[in-house]
């Protein structure tokens, strides 16, 4: 089982999910480059200039460590991440676990809804490229929503604040300017999608479009709030990916 953290956090986060899968699975974190104790020198601009960058990263992962029937859990833009290195190896998946997906952040003009107009992106990358630990502050409650635990919000805020400044400049605007729609429709590799209530990164509908289009998915809507039920919610986290990987799958259009 392979675990891969969003933007501007690190394995770490997966602390409270990944124990309950230690008995049946051989357990892999990892973070992404510019995060956590990664290597700051392995960033090349060109190599990450898109999401593809990171899904190399994945594979080249698999490959060194020789996974097979691989479990790939991935939170927020790593779930995009991991739809698209199943997409181009998907000998190597047996499931994908995407928490909190988006394929296209931007509201576009032929109906698809992201959650964010582009003036709204443009701005908050306005602000991270002119004062990011600002930003980090301002945002990071924001993003882990949950008002009334104040210690979440702080938990991510130091995480973002950790996390090297111009590599996550790079990576937020890779992130939030990408467009996965199309890679969707590329993988059939069984796939869960679960969806946080009132996820201002990630609203209902985005999640909703990821089922649709992912051919062999299933959709579960979890009643905790906010973008990282890893953090929030784990308990209900494991209980909804226990349930997924304790049945039977064969490739359909949808379940």
């Amino acid at each position: 089982m392979l675990f891969a953290h969003g933007f501007g956090c690190d394995q770490n986060m997966w602390r409270f999910i990944s124990p309950a899968f230690e008995r049946q699975y051989k357990i892999v974190l990892f973070d992404h480059v510019g995060h956590g104790g990664s290597d700051l020198s392995a960033f090349d601009g060109k190599k990450y200039a898109t999401l593809d960058g990171y899904a190399q990263d994945v594979l080249e992962i698999c490959a060194e460590l020789d996974l097979r029937d691989v479990v790939f859990v991935g939170h927020s833009v790593s779930a995009m991440i991991g739809v698209l290195a199943a997409a181009r190896e998907p000998q190597l998946f047996s499931r994908l676990v995407l928490i909190g997906p988006s394929p296209r952040y931007v509201n576009d003009e032929d109906g698809y809804h992201g959650g964010f107009k582009r003036e709204d992106i443009e701005g908050l990358l306005e602000f991270l490229d002119s004062n990011y630990l600002g930003w980090s502050s301002a945002m990071a409650p924001t993003i882990m929503g949950n008002p009334d635990r104040p210690e979440l919000g702080a938990e991510l805020t130091s995480s973002f604040c950790r996390t090297d400044p111009e590599i996550a400049k790079h990576f937020a605007r890779v992130t939030f300017l990408s467009d996965n729609r199309k890679d969707l429709r590329r993988v059939n590799t069984p796939a869960l999608v679960l969806q946080c209530s009132r996820d201002v990164i990630a609203p209902q509908c985005v999640g909703e479009y990821v089922h649709e289009n992912l051919a062999n998915s299933s959709f579960v809507l979890l009643n905790a709030t906010g973008h990282c039920p890893n953090l929030s919610a784990p308990e209900e986290t494991i209980a909804a990916m226990r349930a997924f990987l304790s049945t039977e799958r064969t490739p359909l259009r949808n379940t």
